[in-house]
């Protein structure tokens, strides 16, 4: 018989930069000041994959408007740790969003390469209004002038890990928002 290792088995040995009872209250207050800014009207939030999944899913519960999802999926990382800096389109949206108020949900605001990119491709399909919410913002990594409208945390330079994002394609299920140490991986 095969055993899986639970969330907290893999988060042994790592260091948890916020819990997931104070993202959960970040993720709260987000759903509240998006849907002021809504005002009542419709949304389409659209999922940077694969990181984004875990706080779109949460984000989408605390907004209280008429809100559906898209995905698209961009590839700038490989399976390291620093961005290639080349941005590749991987999945398009399945749906429209001309006239539409769009939310890009990202994981992670890092060199701002990304999410440069998803904006000016997005603008492009003229939606009615375009912001950025974002788990994690890191400024001092930016490489290109973009802010996000939403940021749950402001971070130092640091890999994080959990709560949707990657080492590897690993730790993805961590509840936790952890930070890489050189012990990790393993």
């Amino acid at each position: 018989m095969t055993t899986v290792a639970e969330p907290e088995d893999q988060q042994q040995g790592l260091q948890v930069l916020y819990t997931r009872q104070q993202i959960a209250g970040r993720v709260a207050e987000l759903g509240e000041e998006i849907t002021r800014d809504l005002n009542g009207e419709p949304l389409i939030m659209i999922g940077v994959l694969k990181g984004a999944a875990v706080f779109l899913a949460d984000l989408a519960r605390a907004v209280q408007a008429d809100t559906t999802f898209d995905f698209i999926a961009v590839s700038s990382y490989g399976k390291g740790q620093r961005s290639s800096g080349a941005v590749k389109l991987i999945k398009d949206l399945d749906h429209p969003i001309e006239g539409k108020n769009v939310l890009i949900v990202e994981d992670i605001l890092d060199t701002g390469i990304t999410l440069t990119y998803l904006r000016k491709i997005l603008q492009q399909h003229h939606p009615k209004s375009l912001r950025i919410a974002a788990l994690l913002d890191k400024p001092a990594r930016r490489m290109e002038k973009i802010e996000a409208d939403y940021v749950g945390f402001s971070i130092p330079n640091l890999f994080v890990i959990g709560y949707g994002m990657d080492y590897a394609e690993r730790y993805r299920n961590l509840p936790d928002i952890c930070l890489m140490t050189p012990e990790h991986p393993e």
